[in-house]
């Protein structure tokens, strides 16, 4: 069994989910890591909240949030500051375009720095936006029109850039706004599989749209798609 309860399992920095429990009773050789077809399952029937990190993982993953929301006062301080652009300002943002992704200066595609418990060769990519991506209040999960928006720009800007077959090497989930850790910004979760390293780094890479001033310039998803 895993380590003793610790303080910060007393006084977790983010709401723990029942596995997020769990998976801290275990070892990491207890631990089993999520496949490609068990990551299918879950996102195809929306049961999210049973998406888990490694126990040594997750520990640090609560370790470090603790600190930085000590030091920055919240994690949305922390991710302005060193993980999104400068154009942007503070929230409340004003985005280039009221649809989620059309605009390539509303949107940002970084590495995650705290990934779930994969098996080798699934890379998790979180895609922040500025522009808000619609919700039903009452369940707080995605409104039909915001998810195909979604999917249309995941096809995009992801699937279409891999080889023939690429559907196959990408899937994609927004957590219900109960499961976010990171409630002011909005994003979404991309996983893709057995990518090369070189797409990744163009798909992740700062653009010349994340440093001009929000109010300068606006890009229209046409152009992205020439210049990506």
């Amino acid at each position: 069994m895993g380590d003793t309860i610790t303080k910060l399992e007393e006084d977790p920095p983010f709401p723990l989910t029942e596995t997020d429990k769990w998976v801290l009773s275990l070892t990491d050789e207890e631990y089993a890591y999520h496949t490609w077809d068990e990551l299918r399952s879950i996102i195809a029937n929306n049961e999210l909240a049973t998406l888990k990190r490694k126990p040594s993982d997750l520990r640090r993953y609560m370790k470090w949030t603790a600190e930085t929301k000590a030091e920055y006062g919240n994690m949305t301080n922390y991710l302005l500051a060193h993980r999104l652009p400068k154009a942007w300002g503070r929230p409340p943002f004003t985005p280039a375009s009221d649809t989620p992704f059309a605009d390539l200066s509303d949107y940002r595609v970084l590495l995650n720095d705290w990934p779930y418990g994969f098996v080798p060769g699934i890379t998790h990519i979180v895609v922040w936006s500025r522009t808000m991506i619609p919700t039903d209040p009452e369940t707080g999960d995605m409104t039909p029109e915001s998810r195909k928006t979604v999917a249309d720009f995941v096809k995009r800007y992801f699937v279409d850039r891999i080889s023939p077959g690429g559907e196959d090497q990408v899937m994609w989930f927004k957590n219900w706004v109960a499961l976010q850790s990171v409630r002011a910004l909005e994003h979404i979760h991309v996983l893709v599989r057995d990518v090369d390293p070189v797409l990744l780094e163009e798909w992740t890479g700062e653009q010349e749209w994340h440093k001009l001033n929000s109010n300068s310039s606006s890009h229209s998803s046409e152009v992205g798609e020439r210049e990506m």
